[in-house]
């Protein structure tokens, strides 16, 4: 059996996993990525493409914002622009209440420098004349915009392998456990088994990241999801913004060449690795958008797909050090929206492995929300808490990387 050795391997190859891997190999850092597909090729590469920080929780800001600005260094970070760019988020509201959650947010938001735009009564009308009647304002936040998943997922794993990381595509995980000295996973890689032994191990394995942590003994409410998406012939181009609705059940964006991506509802699923976009859920999901945009009505569908996400009940992912493991850290569970803040999140899981402490604030984050509380609490104990893991790296030396 072949036997490979690194200082840090990542599980997953998705824009989590991949971000994580680029700043560790920019850091001289030995990491390797197994990849059970190809890199970006699941939720990473299927999503809707949205990049928005508007809409988002409030505890998710901080770490949205430095996204954002990774995300304005884009192209010289993985290449390429991805077909990102900042057109803008445009968040409707259809009736009086949703245009008063809308200025809640507004108002929630503004420390951290959204920049939201309310937009409503005759300026609606006259700013969005593509809009029908179905909308009765809404809120812009105009740096926040779109990019294309397929294109800049794969190009972060491409990134960190061009600055030293390995990268493994086609490599099933079938165990992992630690041995008292390093991690060991048992790997498929083809038809040929493998063996890796590392000093800290990053669990990005999206919706199947729970057998990893359930491997350490603390297991996380981590369901599936499959949204359902479709894209439209090319029309002419009508549409400034992405948009999406207040209390959701509808999205879309425009891309430069006429085609409108379109998402909502749910799909169905095939087997445990994939999903299809359901009939049912396309069909609930056209009259909302015609309503909405009157441009749509005629317009030819011509394709639709769906994917395998993670969620996890509180709509929070989980990022950060393991409560059962020193070395062991996760990022998943990102229930639908980890697009945007994907590469700060793998910048914040790199920042625990090279300093002991990410400059996020992750403590909302913690896998250890999860864990069961006994009945009766007599004793207490302390233990590493929050973003600061260097007792959590430290306490076993020779697995510390610094």
């Amino acid at each position: 059996m072949n036997t490979v050795s690194t200082e840090v391997l990542i599980i997953g190859g998705g824009i989590v996993g991949a971000s994580a891997a680029l700043v560790l190999a920019k850091a001289g850092r030995r990491v390797t990525v197994l990849e059970r597909d190809l890199c970006g090729s699941r939720s990473s590469g299927v999503n809707y493409g949205g990049v928005r920080r508007q809409g988002r929780p409030e505890v998710q800001l901080p770490l949205s914002q430095r996204a954002h600005q990774i995300w304005g260094e884009l192209e010289s970070l993985i290449g390429t622009t991805g077909e990102y760019e900042r057109s803008g988020h445009f968040k409707l509201a259809r009736s009086a209440a949703d245009m008063q959650a809308l200025e809640a947010y507004a108002e929630l938001s503004r420390p951290y420098g959204l920049g939201i735009e309310l937009i409503s009564g005759e300026r609606l009308r006259e700013q969005c004349p593509w809009l029908g009647g179905a909308a009765v304002g809404g809120s812009l936040c105009p740096e926040d915009g779109q990019a294309n998943p397929r294109l800049v997922s794969p190009a972060f794993a491409r990134a960190a392998q061009a600055a030293g990381a390995r990268i493994i595509e086609g490599c099933e995980v079938l165990q992992v456990g630690h041995d008292g000295q390093s991690f060991v996973a048992e790997a498929r890689h083809g038809e040929a088994p493998l063996q890796l032994r590392a000093e800290v191990l990053i669990n990005c394995a999206g919706a199947w990241a729970n057998r990893v942590a359930q491997a350490f003994g603390e297991a996380a409410p981590l369901t599936s999801g499959h949204p359902s998406m479709v894209v439209t012939e090319p029309i002419p181009h009508f549409l400034p913004w992405s948009l999406g609705v207040e209390g959701g059940s509808i999205y879309c964006r425009q891309v430069a060449r006429g085609n409108v991506v379109l998402g909502g509802g749910r799909g169905y699923v095939l087997d445990e690795q994939r999903a299809r976009a359901s009939h049912d859920s396309i069909l609930g999901l056209l009259p909302q958008a015609a309503a909405l945009l009157p441009a749509l009505r005629h317009v030819h569908i011509i394709r639709t797909w769906s994917g395998v996400e993670g969620y996890l009940p509180d709509h929070h992912p989980v990022i950060g050090p393991s409560s059962t493991q020193p070395g062991l850290l996760h990022g998943f569970g990102f229930c639908g929206a980890g697009f945007q803040i994907g590469p700060a999140a793998g910048e914040a899981l790199a920042e625990l492995v090279l300093h002991g402490r990410s400059n996020i604030d992750l403590d909302a984050f913690s896998i250890a929300r999860f864990a069961p509380r006994p009945a009766v609490s007599t004793v207490s104990v302390v233990g590493t808490h929050g973003t600061d893991t260097s007792d959590l790296l430290s306490s076993h030396p020779e697995r510390k990387i610094s």
